[in-house]
């Protein structure tokens, strides 16, 4: 039995998640988390198989959780949902340990395929985008540019720029990561420093750009 967290922040979206995964009877959902940061608790504590985790997650975003959870040194895989198609997100997530990479809005027996490929130690992406990836291969010089700055930024300084850009503020960001504010003040210097912004909205904005933060598209 392949044993699934299930990480997204909306309820009805983890329930048909949660339904479609269990429709397997080599599937068992047996933790769900709403943010990015409770995703990796449960990782460390119930040791899943297989992590399907939403990119666009509040407090640590699918990226960062794909990082951490491979920082644990566990067995434990990693398939992203989004609904963004980016090539920038999708390098950025398989280069940080992600297994397999899903489009949120063609998610059907997909998921499942890509589940057990995890499981597999093997990737799966969904069609559409293995034909962004290959497609970008000649045109990717901006992204690739925003992915070297993307590298930049230690794993807490995109810690603190996510909750920046969700409208944290330095108290709120120490309480969360448990620092002090002097810590979380000093990120905040090193961040504007290294991104070349001077106040939040600089700051919103670069998160934005590098996939640390997201918009309606």
């Amino acid at each position: 039995m392949i044993r699934v967290i299930l990480a997204d922040d909306h309820h009805l979206v983890r329930r048909g998640i949660r339904a479609l995964l269990e429709q397997a009877d080599d599937i068992s959902v047996i933790g769900e988390a709403e943010d990015g940061q409770e995703a990796v608790e449960q990782v460390e504590q119930l040791k899943p198989d297989v992590l399907v985790i939403d990119i666009a997650m509040p407090r640590m975003n699918g990226i960062q959780a794909t990082q951490r959870v491979r920082a644990l040194g566990l067995a434990t895989q990693v398939v992203i949902l989004s609904m963004h198609s980016r090539p920038t997100l999708v390098r950025q997530a398989l280069r940080n340990g992600a297994r397999g990479y899903l489009l949120k809005n063609s998610i059907t027996e997909e998921l499942l395929l890509a589940v057990r490929a995890a499981n597999r130690r093997e990737t799966y992406l969904s069609p559409e985008i293995s034909g962004i990836i290959v497609d970008d291969f000649l045109t990717h010089q901006a992204d690739a540019e925003k992915s070297g700055l993307f590298d930049q930024l230690t794993p807490r300084e995109r810690e603190v720029v996510q909750l920046i850009a969700e409208g944290y503020t330095n108290q709120g960001i120490a309480r969360l990561l448990n620092i002090s504010i002097k810590t979380v003040e000093r990120h905040r210097a090193n961040l504007m420093a290294k991104l070349d912004v001077h106040d939040v909205a600089g700051l919103t904005r670069v998160a934005i750009e590098l996939g640390l933060v997201f918009v309606d598209e």
